[in-house]
């Protein structure tokens, strides 16, 4: 079974081989058929961008895959495949597929994410589009070996520093490495990161496209964010997909995004309940803009690699009090080193039982946190 053998490859590295996955891939590439690939790249906002425009492309009559990481609950959330997550049964077969293609030895290396890739690639391979998020980076990320005929750059800020660098120079510089043939920049919060990309584009050749929205497609985007009650990183995010669709000369009507919205971005999953697998400080501010006219009891835990301190820092206005949820992780930070954390802030905290149907809830820190929560919740009130 795929996941059995999946359990069997660790997620997360410390060090990675980027040799590995293009030297693996180049072996059996023949048995590909490449259809047309948006790559997404950038720091926040790839999951939601990515599904607007494979939503749109779908309702547009195309066959779409939309390949996004990490999951919340479920694998299958990760291969999305005309409208629907992909199925067991589809997923089992492709898997057996692609056993008989690698070798024993190449299949053993390969990391959970570069496996996953390829199996994303042979599920999509009869699709007219591909809308494929990057992981943690760019140059040497597994999706950055497939050609692109476009790449959209959502907002870059300090992340994942261990694997792409401390300053914005140098993680926009690594993201933007993957860009191959055409480049739509999101608006972004440093201007280091247009220059950048200016100066690569030009040595590589690069097109860099303008946003290419005009006044009927504000027009537009009012009314689908009126209609999906879209707050406004998630509309910045809508903006950068329809900004694609311009781009591919394809004609969109805002009934095209009804079914757009991805699950655990700002999601209400009860009247008092907001969920979001956000985890860092860019991902702060832009919930901390959407939310800060009421008081929430955050339900949090972090990864020890994140910058919580900024993150509490941030949010600290619209805090209530924090309810730490227990994470089966071993990259969660020591629960001793975050009380300390909120302590420092004034933040009252507790341990999370459940939720009071008179209070308001922001859970938030990452996927794993929101796949926790969720996980107890279902469990305490079904």
């Amino acid at each position: 079974m795929l996941e059995t053998y999946l359990n069997t490859k660790p997620i997360f590295y410390d060090k990675i081989d980027y040799t590995r996955f293009p030297r693996v891939y180049e072996k059996i590439k023949s048995h590909f058929h490449t259809p047309k690939i948006i790559h997404i790249i950038g720091t926040n906002g790839k999951g939601t961008t990515g599904r607007f425009l494979a939503s749109a492309l779908y309702a547009l009559g195309f066959s779409v895959g939309h390949y996004t990481s990490p999951h919340i609950i479920k694998f299958n959330e990760r291969i999305w495949l005309d409208g629907a997550e992909v199925s067991d049964a589809k997923l089992e077969k492709i898997h057996l597929v692609l056993q008989n293609l690698l070798t024993q030895e190449d299949a053993t290396s390969l990391s959970y994410f570069e496996y996953t890739t390829l199996l994303a690639q042979m599920i999509f391979l009869d699709c007219d589009y591909i809308v494929l998020e990057a992981g943690l980076g760019g140059e040497h990320d597994a999706t950055a070996v497939f050609p692109k005929i476009l790449t959209l750059l959502t907002p870059v800020d300090i992340d994942h520093e261990s694997f792409l660098g401390n300053t914005i120079n140098e993680i926009a510089t690594t993201k933007l490495k993957a860009v191959q043939n055409n480049l739509i920049m999101a608006n972004q919060k440093y201007l280091e990161v247009s220059e950048i990309a200016q100066k690569l584009c030009n040595c590589k050749n690069v097109k860099t496209v303008d946003s290419l929205i005009d006044t009927k497609d504000r027009q537009k985007i009012k009314i689908i964010k009126e209609d999906l009650q879209l707050v406004d990183y998630l509309t910045d995010n809508l903006t950068l997909a329809i900004s694609a669709l311009k781009f591919l000369n394809l004609k969109y009507d805002e009934k095209d995004f009804k079914n757009a919205k991805l699950f655990g971005r700002l999601t209400k999953i009860q009247t008092n309940i907001i969920v979001d697998v956000g985890h860092n400080v860019l991902a702060a501010k832009s919930i901390y803009q959407a939310l800060n006219l009421k008081k929430y009891i955050l339900i949090y835990n972090s990864y020890k690699d994140k910058n919580y301190d900024k993150i509490l820092q941030i949010l600290k206005p619209m805090i209530e009090e924090v309810q730490i949820i227990e994470v089966n992780d071993k990259r969660i930070v020591q629960k001793e080193k975050l009380q300390n954390t909120l302590l420092k802030h004034n933040l009252k905290f507790s341990n999370f039982k459940r939720c009071q149907k008179d209070k308001r809830y922001l859970v938030f820190g990452s996927f794993s946190v929101v796949e926790a929560f969720l996980k107890q919740y279902r469990t305490i009130d079904g």
